[in-house]
Order: structure tokens, then C-alpha cells, then sequence
């Protein structure tokens, strides 16, 4: 059980910043100033850390002492702890204004349906005072196979595989949280995740290696966003959304995985990869390759656009995959 304090109304983002009218003018600059607190600052943690506006304070949480010179390298305190071991977190008690919580709950129990990571991570918060805003990034594999019908974020989760069963315990977790303390806590839904400048982050290697995509008919429909439209999602949620809200982080694609394999061939001048029925893909690929082609569905991306504000700067694949590197 979390530590619950008394809720409290959560300021609007203009209040964060001092002003002659605003009491926290006389304080000390490092007092009040904004101050972002990334878990989990990999590729789309940088790229979000590299987008925020001048004098904005940026920390990260690493496990490896390998990553402080490359995190400072960008801009960004590092702050060593580790999401298993709760002793390690103490320090973020109170440490930042605003944190993004894009760390993966632990994978290496096929049976477990709870995410201990976030659970320490709350728990450590709570122990200082509350941020204005928490963003978690889950993922759309909490709502399981939807036979490729359009999904909204009222959808109810039906979650098939340990993974996304830990993503709707951490989904979990971080509302009550935001409930019972007043923090403006956001869920954003991400699909896959793509960019030319990403490690693995395109079809590329696939096509290189010929791996086969399902026939038409055996299909599934797959949902994608660009690293750079998903860091800027993540601040857009960060300030401007909605307290115990979820929204999708997806682009306006409306594609088959097969079709999204065969637009990246055309792209890069590569063969187009063979077709298999289902029966046949189900004898020939890895069961972790099946389990990605065999969820269908198309995310409705309408608060992302309309209450989060944001206009993607890669609306679709197309422009995604034949921009240069970032």
C-alpha cells in the first residue's frame, strides 16, 4: 500500500514559473525552478531531455555508473538508483517538479502480473513533496487482440501476455497515486515505436534477412510513432494533459504489418519480404515474432491531436521512414 497524504489542488503550468504576484518569486532561483526527472532516459528519453526549453533542470535516474558521462554529455544530472531496490531511491524524494516515467516493468518472470518497479519508484516519491505532473509511458498491448477495429482510450484493457499485464498494474498504480496525492498523472498508450536514427528502430534488418510478413487475409493491423513525436508527446502530456487521463501516443497510419514491411522495401529499394498464411508462419517463426502478429487493432490518436495539442511532425510512416536521421 502506498503512503497516502493529503490530495491537494494541482497548480496550472503558469503558476511554476516566478512572477512579481507570485510568492515564490523571493525564493532562491534553485528553489523554484522547473525541474524534470526522467526513468527510463533511453533513446526517447534523450530526445525528450534534449526538448525542453532553456533553464528547465534535467535529472535522470540510472542504474549504471557507465551512463553518467554520457547522460552529462546531454545536459542532464544523473542520479544513480536502481527501480529494484527501493533502499536506492530515497533521493528522489522531492527532487523534481515534473518526472516521465518511461522504465519497462521487470520481464524476467513469465508469471507475474504486478510491476514492482513503479511500485518503489511511488513509493519513494511519496516520501518528499509531490510533483505537479507524472507521465508513464505503458503500452497498446494492454488491450489485447481487438480483430483490427478502430480503439478509443474508454476501451476497457483485456490484457493477454504477462507483459502487458504488468503494464496494467503499473497503469494502476500510478492513478491511485495521482488520486490520493493530487498529482496530475497522464498514461500515454504507445504502439511501436520507429525512427530512421534509432537503433533497430526501422524494418531495414528484417528485409535484409528476408523475413516473411503474414498473407492479406491473415494480417493484423499495427500501429506505429516516430521517437521525436513521441518526446514531444511526452512533454505535451507533461503540461497539458488532462489529471488521470490516458491517451494514445500513435500517429495517423492505418496499415498492416505487411503493408508497413512492403512501404519501408519501396523506401529503401529493397525486395518486398514473403508472404506466409497464418498456419504456416505459426510452424516456421519464433513464438515472441507470433505474439507481435497476433494482436490487430487501429488507435483512435483524437486526444493526442485535440486535448494534448500536439501536430505531428511525421504524421504517418511514409514521412516518417524517409526522413533523414535526427
Amino acid at each position: 500500500m502506498l503512503i497516502s497524504r493529503t490530495a491537494r489542488a494541482v497548480p496550472s503550468p503558469s503558476s511554476i514559473l516566478p512572477a512579481s504576484s507570485n510568492p515564490l518569486g523571493a525564493l532562491p532561483a534553485r528553489f523554484r525552478r522547473t525541474r524534470v526527472l526522467i526513468i527510463g532516459c533511453g533513446d526517447v528519453g534523450l530526445r525528450a531531455a534534449r526538448l525542453l526549453p532553456q533553464g528547465v533542470s534535467r535529472l535522470a535516474l540510472t542504474s549504471s555508473p557507465d551512463r553518467i558521462t554520457e547522460l552529462r554529455s546531454h545536459g542532464i544530472t544523473p542520479l544513480l538508483g536502481n527501480l529494484d531496490d527501493a533502499a536506492s531511491l530515497r533521493r528522489l524524494a522531492g527532487v523534481a517538479t515534473r518526472l516521465l516515467h518511461l522504465a519497462p516493468p521487470p520481464g524476467n518472470d513469465p508469471q507475474g502480473r504486478g510491476d514492482p518497479r513503479t511500485r518503489n519508484l511511488l513509493r519513494a516519491l511519496a516520501r518528499g513533496n509531490a510533483p505537479l505532473s507524472l507521465v508513464y509511458g505503458s503500452t497498446s498491448g494492454v488491450y489485447g487482440d481487438c480483430s483490427g477495429t478502430h480503439v478509443a482510450e474508454t476501451r476497457a484493457v483485456n490484457p493477454t501476455t504477462p507483459r502487458a499485464w504488468r503494464r496494467v498494474d503499473a497503469e494502476a498504480q500510478v492513478r491511485y497515486w495521482g488520486r490520493i496525492t493530487g498529482v496530475a498523472t497522464h498514461i500515454l498508450r504507445i504502439p511501436g515505436i520507429y525512427a530512421p536514427d534509432r537503433e533497430g528502430g526501422t524494418p531495414k534488418a528484417r528485409l535484409l534477412k528476408g523475413t516473411p510478413v503474414l498473407d492479406a487475409l491473415d494480417d493484423v493491423y499495427t500501429n506505429h510513432i516516430h521517437a521525436s513525436d513521441l518526446a514531444r508527446a511526452c512533454l505535451a502530456a507533461m503540461w497539458r494533459g488532462r489529471p488521470q487521463r490516458i491517451s494514445h501516443a500513435s500517429d495517423d497510419s492505418d496499415l498492416k504489418m505487411g503493408d508497413y514491411v512492403d512501404l519501408a522495401a519501396a523506401i529503401y529499394g529493397l525486395p518486398k519480404p514473403p508472404r506466409l498464411a497464418r498456419q504456416q508462419a505459426e510452424r516456421e517463426l519464433p513464438a515472441m515474432q507470433m505474439s507481435f502478429m497476433s494482436e490487430s487493432r487501429r488507435l483512435d490518436n483524437h486526444r493526442l491531436k485535440n486535448e494534448l495539442g500536439l501536430r505531428l511532425k511525421y504524421p504517418t510512416v511514409k514521412e516518417g521512414l524517409a526522413a533523414p536521421g535526427q
